[in-house]
């Protein structure tokens, strides 16, 4: 009787075990290692290349064709992305002084279509063998498909040679040469890469515009170029005494280069893109800020304006990452390169492309090794998930610098510090602080007539207005008014338990959401549900005041579609203050207290009810105001009318 109660209770536990680890993020991945190696002649603006693959399917699935993406085919007249820019711009927006103007992206416009045959991109495959075998190719613009003779097992590996050769295009967007700062190669989306197969099946999406989504392995890049370039890439260089450029180990000696090329070695592990740049007239800093991590600063040479901006950049970025990783996760790459180029800001492994030396955009990039480059989610499904937690993160890395660090550099001026004085005060008399500026782009969204889902695809929405503004201001405000429902404490520990659970692993909505459950307690789907799948909105107000019984009794007003727990804060005329918090039904429970005012928890507010009645005990008289959201991190459309002031 008791081995037998005995083999019951172990079997119950191993069960549990068992369910237990079914329910934890263990989403299986395939994996690639590259082996790059090109030839690029500075002339003709044009490189050959090889790639040896292996291709690890994990999958439970056989696959009988792969696919690559070609990305600068889309640089071409006539194009699908030249075609987009130019069909987006005959839509007209109207900006702030009422002018009507064209909604296609500034940098892209109609250039593509004036490009001459040596100004175009293009990614030729001349070959892709299989032990030594040709496959059957079969090219769609930007993506190419593989037809292979024999299907790749699942749990199986594969090796693949490619031979292929390109033409750097114009820069126009992110990629290409001679952009408007003048650096002469931006080589990003440059080398044939494999489309990523997940647990949706293949993804390839044609580059129309925007978003990427890659596989995550180990890069292996040799790059011959001129000996006079100096190149910043991802990864880390193999051969920097060889090399120089400020690579080399501090006292070594730099042999003479007596070819006219030079061949770079970088290596990158555990990462989904690979992105470099060169330039004659870079200049290289870069500081060991701890053993196992260095920053880099490339940029175009310039005054000595130029050279203290950007040395601000490397000590602005030393200074925020503690503050980084102690509420985003620890950053877990060897390096990190802020590299001038390209056309504003651009996010890849271990390395940004940017303009200038704003530091808003070099924290925002960086903040993208977290949202891409360490969760790796679907960019062209959730477009948001990347930049609006990216932005979001921004605005709480910004505040905290300027906040704290930024007076204290060396290499800004006495008019700049002013100036960060001024903006500290402005900022201080802001809700909700720090996020102000992503709340402003979702309530122009909101208005407008161009506001879709966030659950559309990145490269289809109608507008580029509505897509940026749903991707990088709603998708902010998503994490900030999530401080709101579960409590700002809480939402942060969410964000670091979401690190801990998916880093690597292409998370999705649900995924996030059920982090955010299980750390809250609180059920939060409807809040997904609302917020990305809907373009509804919030619009609460205060209405009725009356005296029942000899007790004062608050009506609140729900105007708008998205239901919400609602703060309200009832100030009386002798200075203290009430806090009564309603939460909603479909949350189950309650966010915990947030400050010292005396809060008191009423009966869930039911979403199918438009109105909410609760009592105080204090007298009306003694009212001086009731408002609806103090704190002001629910994007309320209208708040005018969330606040009710009772004159004397």
């Amino acid at each position: 009787m008791k081995k037998n109660l005995l083999r019951f209770v172990l079997l119950l536990c191993s069960g549990s075990a068992a369910l237990q680890l079914i329910a934890q993020p263990d989403r299986w991945q395939q994996h690639i290692k590259y082996n790059i190696d090109v030839q690029m002649n500075v002339v003709t603006n044009r490189f050959t290349g090889t790639e040896k693959i292996e291709y690890t399917n994990n999958s439970p699935d056989t696959l009988n064709h792969i696919f690559f993406h070609l990305y600068w085919n889309a640089f071409q007249p006539n194009s699908s992305m030249d075609v987009r820019s130019r069909e987006l711009g005959k839509t007209l927006l109207t900006n702030r002084r009422g002018d009507q103007i064209p909604d296609w992206d500034s940098r892209v416009k109609d250039r593509i279509s004036k490009l001459n045959e040596n100004e175009i991109g293009y990614q030729k495959v001349k070959s892709v063998k299989i032990n030594g075998k040709e496959q059957v190719l079969r090219e769609y613009e930007t993506i190419l498909e593989v037809k292979l003779d024999k299907p790749i097992l699942p749990k199986s590996k594969t090796l693949l040679d490619v031979a292929f050769e390109a033409q750097v295009p114009v820069q126009i967007r992110r990629s290409g040469r001679d952009n408007a700062e003048g650096v002469r190669y931006s080589m990003s989306q440059w080398y044939p890469k494999m489309v990523e197969y997940d647990y949706q099946g293949w993804n390839p999406n044609p580059y129309v515009a925007r978003e990427f989504y890659g596989v995550w392995g180990d890069y292996d890049v040799k790059i011959t170029i001129d000996k006079n370039y100096m190149v910043a890439a991802t990864g880390v260089l193999q051969n920097p005494n060889k090399i120089g450029f400020g690579f080399e180990t501090p006292g070594t000696k730099v042999p003479a280069i007596t070819t006219s090329t030079i061949t770079w070695n970088f290596k990158g592990e555990n990462i989904h893109d690979f992105v470099w740049a060169a330039d004659p007239q870079f200049r290289h800093l870069s500081k060991k800020v701890r053993n196992d991590l260095t920053l880099h600063v490339f940029y175009k040479a310039g005054d000595a304006t130029t050279d203290s901006a950007w040395n601000n950049v490397l000590w602005a970025a030393e200074k925020a990452l503690p503050f980084m990783e102690k509420h985003f996760g620890r950053y877990p790459y060897p390096q990190y390169s802020f590299i001038q180029g390209g056309d504003g800001g651009m996010e890849y492994a271990m390395a940004t492309l940017v303009k200038n030396a704003s530091l808003g955009t070099a924290f925002h990039e960086w903040m993208h090794s977290w949202y891409q480059h360490m969760m790796g989610t679907n960019e062209s499904l959730y477009p948001w998930m990347d930049e609006g937690f990216t932005s979001y993160a921004e605005g709480e890395v910004s505040a905290w610098y300027y906040a704290n660090a930024a007076l204290a550099s060396p290499f800004i001026n006495s008019n700049e510090k002013l100036r960060i004085q001024q903006t500290i005060q402005e900022d201080s008399t802001r809700l909700p602080l720090h996020q102000a500026g992503n709340y402003a782009g979702y309530f122009a969204l909101a208005r407008s007539p161009f506001e879709e889902p966030m659950s559309t695809h990145a490269d289809h929405y109608n507008t580029n207005f509505g897509y940026s503004a749903a991707a990088y201001s709603k998708g902010a405000v998503f994490l900030a008014q999530l401080g709101y429902i579960v409590g700002d404490s809480v939402r942060n520990k969410i964000l670091l338990e979401y690190y801990k659970e998916w880093r690597f692993k292409h998370p999705n909505a649900n995924d996030f959401i059920r982090v955010a459950e299980k750390v809250s307690g609180l059920e939060l789907q409807w809040y997904k549900e609302y917020w990305v799948y809907t373009t509804k909105t919030i619009d609460y107000a205060v209405g009725d005041i009356n005296v029942v019984d000899g007790k004062t009794q608050i009506t609140l007003k729900r105007l708008g579609k998205m239901p919400m727990p609602v703060d309200v804060l009832m100030t009386f005329k002798d200075g203290t203050k009430e806090l009564h918090y309603i939460p909603l039904n479909l949350m189950y429970g309650e966010k915990p207290a947030e400050d010292s005012i005396p809060r008191t928890v009423h009966t869930e507010w039911r979403w199918t009810h438009p109105q909410y009645t609760f009592e105080t005990s204090r007298s009306i008289k003694e009212i001086k105001s009731i408002e609806i959201d103090p704190s002001q991190r629910m994007a309320d459309m209208n708040r005018n009318n969330n606040k009710l002031v009772i004159p004397d």
